[in-house]
């Protein structure tokens, strides 16, 4: 009874997968929307929205049963403030980063101006680490077997490294590759591709390409909310952050009703034996 309480986490289908694509479309735009659009600055809007993380990691870890909205909203502002970790670490005051005209973005330190190799770097070995303690606790690495508070606490922490990581990486493929938004979503999505044909390889550990998935969305994230934001002189369409955020804020609760109703059905016909098999006693 135990585990059917702890189990807090979501199946992992292809609904799953649309639904982290646009949280992590909305962590862009909206981390991007405060620390730049409204010049708060990377080093405030991380420390709010980090703020924010924490409050909603409080609430999923208190609920006694997966639900939809608890999940999405860690998920959401894992991202969002992986956006502007990410940011803060890898970026500096210079004009690349700045508006044009504009000297300095918020209050506070502008960026510790690490690069995206170094701050990738950090990134890859602190992952590593936490995963080497999840290792070391014993504790399954399967989402569908993660049914206790240590190992959803060690989930959640690997969950903000790799969205972290995967906006530096989306940042790299967009700024500096070469390869512009869409040639980095393209990247990303064969990467992606590649990935699910691994998956009918018998030898090939589904809970490692579930990993390497789950980062791999995030730079294709952080692509497609900068080819969405972006002006068209840098190769995007000019939507500007705050309305991309408004229409992926009503995507994505779109979604989540659907997957909060979705489980309500399957809640409903779990009981539904259970009632009848009472009757007949």
């Amino acid at each position: 009874m135990r585990e059917s309480m702890m189990k807090k986490l979501p199946e992992i289908t292809l609904a799953f997968w649309v639904m982290k694509i646009a949280a992590t479309t909305l962590g862009e735009t909206a981390g991007d929307l405060f620390a730049q659009t409204l010049k708060l600055g990377y080093f405030l809007t991380t420390i709010a929205l980090f703020a924010l993380f924490v409050g909603t990691l409080v609430v999923q870890l208190r609920s006694e049963r997966y639900h939809p909205f608890h999940y999405w909203t860690v998920i959401l502002s894992t991202s969002m403030a992986g956006t502007t970790i990410a940011d803060f670490m890898n970026r500096d005051a210079s004009e690349k980063y700045l508006a044009a005209g504009a000297t300095s973005l918020g209050w506070g330190p502008q960026g510790l101006g690490l690069g995206y190799p170094a701050g990738a770097a950090i990134l890859i070995s602190l992952l590593l680490v936490i995963f080497a303690v999840w290792k070391a606790s014993g504790l399954p690495f399967a989402i569908g077997e993660i049914n206790t508070f240590r190992g959803e606490a060690l989930f959640w922490s690997a969950i903000l490294v790799s969205n972290t990581l995967g906006t530096s990486m989306g940042d790299f493929l967009s700024d500096s590759s070469g390869l512009g938004y869409a040639g980095g979503a393209l990247l990303v999505t064969a990467l992606l591709g590649v990935l699910l044909a691994l998956k009918y390889v018998p030898a090939v550990s589904n809970v490692l390409l579930f990993w390497f998935a789950f980062v791999l969305t995030r730079p294709l994230g952080a692509t497609a909310g900068d080819f969405l934001t972006k002006p068209s002189a840098k190769g995007g369409l000019a939507l500007g952050t705050l309305g991309s955020s408004i229409v992926l804020l009503g995507v994505l609760f779109a979604l989540m009703a659907y997957a909060h109703a979705k489980e309500r059905r399957n809640r409903v016909a779990m009981l539904e034996p259970v009632a009848l098999g009472g009757r007949h006693r």
